[in-house]
């Protein structure tokens, strides 16, 4: 199953977070935002199927996130967990710890904002149209 949603980059993505990664529906940005990828997501997590949700849920689920902008891409992939919510309706987070709250889409991520290439952070930089897919498979 996957759910995809379409975003911007902006001027102020630096991508520089060590922990997490995150697509917002926001449409600003501050230099503080630094695990922010792309902003103006036309979906956030409220917005997903429930049986999508569910699947996120197993703890044996593996969620992979893609996020690809200009030609560049990269993908993340972590697990589900029985607290994600998906009730956010303000942005997805990807995080490399076990901590989940209402913006949490994957827990245990293998890579964060910091761990990404370069060329994908600066086409983003530049305000690229980005897709940012989620996957999951139990």
């Amino acid at each position: 199953m996957e759910e995809a949603v379409r975003a911007r980059g902006h001027e102020h993505v630096s991508a520089e977070h060590a922990s997490t990664l995150e697509v917002t529906g926001d449409d600003y940005l501050t230099p503080a935002g630094d695990c922010i990828l792309a902003v103006e997501a036309d979906r956030v997590p409220a917005d997903f199927d429930p049986e999508f949700v569910a699947a996120c849920r197993d703890p044996d689920a593996t969620i992979t996130a893609t996020i690809e902008a200009g030609g560049e891409r990269a993908t993340v992939t972590g697990r589900g967990d029985p607290d994600l919510t998906f009730e956010s309706e303000r942005s997805h987070v990807c995080r490399t710890s076990d901590y989940v709250d209402d913006r949490t889409v994957m827990v245990g991520a293998d890579a964060a904002a910091a761990d990404l290439d370069r060329d994908l952070v600066a086409t983003l930089a530049d305000g690229a149209e980005a897709t940012f897919t989620l996957a999951v498979r139990r």
